[in-house]
């Protein structure tokens, strides 16, 4: 629930700040992407200030289409010293710090941080304010939970942005915590968004990424009696997918007996990005033993190693919860 002192701060740093700067994590999915662009645009609806919208890392091919998708900025074409009053991080997987990537820079530099999330934020002691919510299904949830509660004024390219994140983290309505992200959802059907088209428009990918991720799945190795699916994406492919191979775990999420799968993605020689999954099994004590987060069945980490050690570490650690459920 978001409280009325949230909202007053919120207010009181927005309408001093004079350069706002709004962060997706790297490799921005979905929610983050959506939800930095309608909070951007929220903004300046309701408070008559531009904003600038950063990222690092790639952003999915697929999201190329979603409304103000122009306005988000690679932050190496930012000036080196451009001003921040305040900056906004979003749906930054637990660690403010360790997931904002090159974009830190930026935020180092904000007189005041505000943290939104529906993850709860390790990192709080760098945040003036942070709304958190691990019950919501999406950060998307929690913009428009702030939204109503301030009473913002919003705008249709606002409706089709919440509703995008909440399809893609949701994985189509797949993983919903509660029932309030199906009501929000309702809500925005009724305000005129088009769940088919949306979704339609989200299931459009380059043939070099769909060919790339039909290879990575052939190529798959099963352990522990083949309830672990392990795929990795090696440096040479990695650039021809969107940085997340979610592809790739959605089919080996629908292998019978397969209970844990695991995406290894080579981003450069030493530096690995693990995305984790489990049907029913947790698999975020895994990602924070690895150095990162996220939620019980999806969660990941980067790790700057080689793709033998981090292959073998995570075994190691599946291993040991496979054991658990024996």
């Amino acid at each position: 629930m978001i409280t009325q002192k949230q909202l007053d701060i919120f207010d009181e740093k927005i309408r001093a700040a004079n350069s706002i700067f709004l962060f997706a994590h790297k490799n921005p999915d979905g929610d983050a992407i959506c939800s930095v662009l309608a909070m951007a645009r929220l903004i300046e609806l309701n408070y008559d200030k531009e904003v600038t919208c950063v990222y690092d890392g790639n952003i999915p091919d697929n999201l190329d289409d979603v409304p103000l998708r122009k306005r988000f900025r690679f932050f190496e074409k930012i000036e080196e010293d451009a001003r921040v009053d305040v900056a906004i991080v979003m749906d930054m997987d637990c660690r403010v710090t360790h997931n904002i990537g090159g974009a830190a820079r930026f935020m180092e530099r904000a007189r005041d941080v505000i943290e939104i999330d529906h993850h709860q934020n390790e990192d709080k002691d760098c945040c003036a304010l942070c709304i958190d919510d691990d019950t919501a299904a999406a950060t998307a949830e929690i913009v428009y939970e702030l939204m109503k509660r301030a009473g913002w004024q919003a705008d249709f390219v606002v409706w089709r942005l919440l509703m995008t994140a909440i399809i893609t983290d949701t994985g189509c309505f797949k993983y919903v915590k509660n029932g309030n992200v199906l009501r929000i959802a309702a809500d925005l059907v009724d305000a005129g968004v088009d769940i088919q088209r949306t979704i339609s428009g989200l299931n459009n990918k380059p043939r070099k990424t769909i060919v790339t991720e039909a290879a990575s799945v052939g190529k798959t190795e099963f352990y522990f009696k083949n309830r672990l699916a392990l795929a990795i994406i090696d440096n040479h492919q990695y650039k021809n997918i969107d940085g997340r191979g979610e592809t790739v775990l959605n089919l080996l999420g629908q292998m019978h007996g397969v209970e844990y799968i695991v995406l290894l993605k080579e981003q450069k020689p030493d530096q690995i990005g693990v995305s984790l999954r489990g049907r029913g099994r947790p698999v975020n004590t895994v990602a924070v033993a690895l150095g990162g987060g996220g939620h019980e069945f999806a969660a990941g980490a980067v790790m700057h190693d080689s793709l033998e050690n981090v292959k073998k570490k995570v075994l190691d650690l599946l291993a040991k919860e496979v054991r658990k459920k024996c």
